[in-house]
């Protein structure tokens, strides 16, 4: 290995059924470096973590350890911890209920001469701990007594006192505020100090350039390049992330219409939900297709679950159609015209062993109520109409959505929010994992439904796929409303703003 380097992954294959997660990605880690892992949802982050710490058995590829002879090959987590490595999710694993000792020693308990657990021993090595990290608590108490970033860093503390090279932090920050998040960095960059390597998985660019020393790209499971911050200015960052090439952008005009005119149908202002996203100001006209753009974990989604009471708004107010509106549920918006298609069609959006007749009518006998059931003649010509409408490929109306495709998936559940006939639709990803046939057909009834006088608020990863739908972009990043894009609408000025107006 090379001097200073504590890790190295090279060759790095993976294959899922059907999917190939990791093609032969390389990875190098050094002491006393910060790390920071980027790419896209799907980029192959997760899978590469997991083959690191022995959750995944990798199929090619070789993993070197700083001190150890030969390639390591960990079948667990403990094999991974036995190695020096330690990973602190964003979830923090620990035991709410214990002490804070308790969680530092937890299974690996000091005792004394009679083999009992030595408490004094442990309380006093775990504040030791605890003040050589600089992070200041009473070890004594429960766990669940302290805030969430005060419980990452125990985890942090704990794994750093079972002696790892190697430290892998994924989404730390994800729930903390901002004084939170520099605490954390403080502790980061101690652990830096004492010659840590670092890797460090996160959505906020941000947070990269403020505390990181290198990054490595991951796209569609292949490896882009590792480079010094200083090296990889942000709007080049998010150019390697999305696969694009400012030098190589092929621009897309598209006619716009002014539609300042035309009444409005959505009126946020100063919405926001504690953690997830910060106040923002939004308006929408009757017909207008408005993008939200921004890397993942920008806050697009949370912006839309919002505004749709998936996640109740807890500061501002909501017009719809000049009405002010209490949005407190999604049953709220849905009787105000609003649907939402969710990003996570199978966890959130079909209702997997029922008809695609059912998933149809689901939102409209929702909206009906439980005394005003639509009858089977009904529901047939519903269903009916709406697959004929939007193409559904299905064997028949009472074939389970589940042996459907994905982009029939996606049609049904488009379908079911037209039925109720909503005058405002968020679409969040509607074409993300479909093939590129059933995509160019989602988007043009998109574009229909908009010249029919529907709102549409539409979230895509992909800048094109924007471009040739939306009129207007809205630009997030870090959880923030960070600016509105409509007369500079090009793959080049929407990714500049994604990546903070760099040049």
């Amino acid at each position: 290995m090379e001097e200073n380097v504590v890790l190295t992954a090279r060759g790095i294959s993976m294959t899922f059924p059907g999917v190939k997660a990791l093609d032969n990605v390389d990875f190098t880690l050094r002491k006393g470096e910060i790390h920071a892992l980027m790419g896209e949802n799907g980029a192959g982050k997760s899978t590469l973590i997991k083959c690191l710490t022995g959750i995944n058995d990798f199929e090619a590829g070789e993993i070197h350890i700083e001190g150890i002879d030969g390639p390591v090959r960990n079948h667990s987590t403990k094999d991974a911890q036995n190695v020096g490595i330690s990973t602190v999710y964003q979830e923090v694993n620990l035991c709410p209920n214990l002490s804070v000792a308790e969680n530092l020693f937890i299974g690996r308990e000091p005792l004394t001469k009679i083999r009992t657990i030595d408490r004094k021993s442990y309380n006093k090595r775990s504040a030791k701990i605890m003040e050589d990290l600089g992070i200041s608590v009473d070890v004594t108490q429960n766990l669940e007594n302290y805030s969430l970033a005060i419980q990452q860093m125990v985890a942090i503390a704990r794994a750093v006192d079972m002696d790892c090279k190697v430290l892998i932090l994924d989404e730390p920050t994800s729930s903390l505020d901002d004084e939170e998040v520099e605490k954390l960095f403080t502790l980061m960059r101690k652990l830096k100090e004492k010659g840590v390597g670092i890797i460090f998985v996160t959505h906020f660019l941000e947070q990269v350039y403020k505390v990181c020393d290198r990054i490595t790209v991951l796209r569609n499971g292949t490896y882009v390049g590792e480079y010094t911050v200083e090296e990889l200015p942000r709007v080049k960052l998010v150019a390697a992330m999305l696969g694009k090439d400012l030098d190589d952008l092929a621009e897309i005009k598209k006619e716009q219409k002014d539609y300042t005119n035309e009444p409005m149908e959505i009126s946020a202002k100063g919405l926001s939900h504690a953690g997830t996203i910060k106040p923002f100001d939004l308006d929408i006209h009757k017909g207008e297709v408005v993008g939200i753009g921004g890397l993942l974990g920008s806050g697009r989604s949370e912006l839309a679950r919002c505004i749709y009471g998936a996640d109740k708004a807890q500061t501002g107010t909501l017009e719809i159609s000049g009405e002010p509106v209490k949005i407190n549920q999604p049953i709220d918006a849905m009787n105000k015209g609003v649907g939402m298609l969710p990003d996570d069609r199978k966890a959130e959006g079909i209702i997997a062993d029922l008809s695609v007749r059912e998933n149809i009518i689901l939102a409209l006998q929702a909206k009906r109520g439980m005394f005003r059931q639509l009858t089977r003649a009904q529901q047939e010509e519903i269903a009916d109409k709406y697959i004929d409408l939007i193409k559904i490929k299905t064997p028949s109306k009472d074939t389970l959505v589940k042996q459907l495709s994905g982009g029939n998936q996606q049609k049904v559940i488009l379908a079911r929010w037209l039925a109720t006939n909503a005058d405002f639709l968020i679409l969040d990803e509607p074409t993300r994992g479909i093939d590129v046939g059933t995509k160019s057909e989602i988007q043009k009834l998109i574009v229909k439904l908009a010249g029919e006088g529907k709102s549409v608020l539409f979230i895509s990863s992909e800048i094109e796929e924007m471009l040739r739908t939306c009129n207007r972009m809205v630009i997030m990043r870090d959880g923030q409303k960070v600016g509105e894009i409509d007369e500079d609408l090009s793959q080049e000025g929407v990714m500049k703003a994604i990546a903070g107006g760099e040049s």
